[in-house]
């Protein structure tokens, strides 16, 4: 597995990773998940928040395919929880240049059970490495409930910034997670950490 980092305005047109995460996008938020999402030439699941300022960090495998991958939004622009799901927060969620959304945390479908597990050790380790390497000290984001429960049992500093609440996409919540130096040895002390000591993951703008 190797670890891609773009960031920018992204197109199907890109390279072959970035075309297949869309493609997966589609698959598993529109078509498993049935939400209603706007999809480019019937394929690619693709909306207003995927604009030059959009991050993604990127699982793919030896052929450049796409695993698994995550979209980051800066707090300090429009991002989903503070426009779309702030009533989920029960006081204004974090923002700030050192605060950053996770998004579409999307793990591809063509991949076996125990593949998909491996595969989101390794994006959530890679999204932790990318923090600490890039004064990102906390992520935000909004999760259904069986997924939100997963994350707070990670082992991280995660905390509900809300009770979860029934909206037309499911019983969905907010969350915080504070990235810390021992975030990676509490996520290995609960088996997610995975080291990535070969993958270089370049630093991105925190402001």
């Amino acid at each position: 597995m190797t670890i891609i980092v773009e960031t920018g305005r992204a197109h199907p047109s890109g390279n072959p990773a970035l075309k297949a995460m869309f493609e997966d996008r589609k698959s598993v938020f529109v078509d498993l998940l049935k939400w209603e999402l706007p999809v480019l030439a019937g394929r690619f699941e693709i909306d207003d928040f995927d604009d030059e300022h959009a991050t993604y960090i990127i699982v793919a495998d030896e052929d450049g395919d796409h695993l698994g991958s995550a979209r980051l939004l800066k707090t300090t622009r429009r991002h989903i929880l503070g426009c779309l799901f702030a009533k989920l927060c029960v006081v204004p969620p974090p923002t700030g240049a050192s605060v950053f959304e996770i998004t579409r945390f999307c793990l591809s479908r063509r991949q076996s059970a125990s593949c998909r597990r491996q595969t989101r050790n390794v994006l959530v380790s890679a999204l932790v490495r990318h923090a600490l390497e890039s004064a990102i000290t906390t992520y935000t984001g909004v999760a259904e409930l069986r997924w939100l429960q997963q994350i707070l049992a990670f082992g991280w500093a995660c905390r509900p910034l809300g009770p979860p609440q029934h909206l037309d996409c499911g019983l969905i919540g907010a969350l915080a997670i504070d990235i810390k130096p021992d975030t990676p040895a509490r996520l290995e002390a609960n088996g997610i950490w995975s080291p990535l000591e070969d993958v270089a993951v370049p630093v991105a703008q925190a402001a």
